[in-house]
């Protein structure tokens, strides 16, 4: 499913517009975006946690030629599924 598809299908289920579900998902977006880039987790009980990660720098290979090169370090986003998606993924 792409964002399109979401934004079709929670349009549906909700009964409202395209254009306000689209605004939905995007606010939603926005809104993980700015709690993760302030350094904070966003916390969806039964869904699942947000949350940004440090990987410290650290010495790689280039697969290519073989050398050894510096990786600096860097945060990336995370996502931890709570149980209830667990459960229903499960099934």
């Amino acid at each position: 499913m792409n964002k399109a598809e979401l934004v079709a299908h929670i349009a549906k289920e909700a009964g409202i517009t395209q254009e306000q579900a689209g605004k939905a998902v995007g606010a939603f977006m926005g809104a993980v975006q700015d709690t993760l880039a302030s350094g904070n987790d966003l916390a969806l009980v039964g869904f699942g946690t947000f949350s940004v990660v440090e990987h410290k720098a650290r010495t790689g290979r280039n697969p290519r030629t073989g050398e050894t090169m510096q990786v600096s370090a860097k945060r990336v986003p995370q996502f931890k599924a709570g149980k209830a998606l667990k459960d229903a993924v499960a099934k």
